[in-house]
């Protein structure tokens, strides 16, 4: 369970997206160069902090943790704002801080925190994230990485290769950034390439253990967006089927769509505990969060994929207009079940 300050913090958040209408102004930042509202991004940092949730206070954050982050990206996914939480005040942030890297952090955190820089982590190749896109030679970058949240507009690039995590400054020598289709248009994913690019690596670490923790921080960030915008769904169906009128009643009232809105209800609870019980163990880095992250990781997503099935089908004809939100919803929830890839079982002790 959540405590009673995180639930405020959830409040707030949720408060001010209804405020902003966060769900209306993503059709409208579809198609902008960032690919999401500025405006909705710097009152989210500025009112409540988002950005600086998972910053240490040393690094001018509020050193509250992961799972507040966490929370944060599972109201977001409510509204499906694609602003920079998930790229990068979580997963950008997290890249630095597990680098080891006290000069980097005291330099690029602190702007982050205060929003006013976002980072973007570059990683997968063609084939997704078991396989690095960029291959380092020294303190130089060759390759192309693939699916970058927020990389053509982020102001500081930070590089995941099977040698270690590198800074890039995204207007350095050899930097291609280019914005790439995708099935889920409510959020912006790109492709960036190196050639011959000059880089700082950032700490000396053994990489593994940092890239091991990444996939999982990742992996929690997304059960957590999945839940955010599964409980929509649901709530969004539910308030349709009592207003919805057919052969003289609501179709709410007809017993066979209560027993599938009722089988909706359970999947979005169990997602939900799922993801909760994820979140705390990787925050806590517990011995059960390898585990708790692949649960998290199956059930979220079939969880979201069927709710949002469920949603276009109780619908009826309107939810595939382009009109209606429930079609983006069933795009995100088939983006999400690829997004970061999926983990492997983990081998449990007998």
């Amino acid at each position: 369970m959540i405590s009673e300050e995180q639930q405020e913090l959830v409040a707030a958040v949720r408060g001010l997206l209804a405020k902003r209408d966060a769900r209306a102004g993503v059709r409208k930042a579809m198609d902008t160069d960032l690919g999401y509202d500025p405006q909705l991004w710097a009152q989210l940092c500025e009112q409540v902090g988002v950005a600086a949730l998972a910053v240490p206070e040393e690094f001018g954050g509020f050193g509250a943790g992961l799972v507040e982050s966490l929370l944060v990206v599972g109201e977001l996914g409510r509204t499906l704002a694609d602003v920079p939480m998930l790229g990068s005040a979580v997963l950008g942030v997290q890249a630095v801080l597990l680098s080891g890297d006290e000069e980097a952090c005291a330099r690029l955190l602190p702007e982050v925190a205060e929003g006013r820089r976002t980072l973007a982590v570059c990683w997968a190749s063609a084939r997704g994230w078991d396989d690095f896109g960029v291959r380092a030679e020294g303190e130089t970058l060759d390759g192309t990485a693939h699916y970058v949240l927020d990389g053509t507009v982020a102001d500081t690039l930070i590089v995941v290769t099977e040698t270690g995590l590198f800074e890039v400054d995204p207007t350095a020598d050899g930097v291609e950034r280019r914005r790439v289709a995708a099935m889920d248009p409510s959020r912006a994913l790109s492709e960036i390439s190196f050639t011959a690019t000059p880089a700082r690596r950032l700490g000396d670490a053994d990489p593994a253990p940092i890239i091991e923790r990444l996939h999982r921080v990742a992996w929690a960030a997304v059960a957590a967006e999945q839940v955010g915008a599964a409980e929509y769904c649901l709530e969004a169906t539910v308030e349709y089927t009592k207003s919805r009128v057919q052969f003289g009643r609501a179709i709410g009232s007809f017993q066979a769509l209560k027993h599938r809105m009722a089988d909706m209800y359970v999947l979005a609870e169990s997602a939900k505990s799922a993801a909760l019980a994820a979140g705390f163990a990787v925050a806590e880095d517990a011995p059960s969060a390898a585990e708790d992250v692949w649960a998290a990781r199956r059930q979220c997503s079939e969880s979201f994929s069927t709710i949002a099935a469920e949603t276009i089908q109780l619908h009826g004809g309107i939810a595939i207009t382009w009109e209606h939100d429930a079609h983006l919803y069933f795009k995100r929830a088939h983006g999400d079940a690829e997004l970061f890839g999926v983990p492997r079982r983990p081998l449990v002790n007998s």
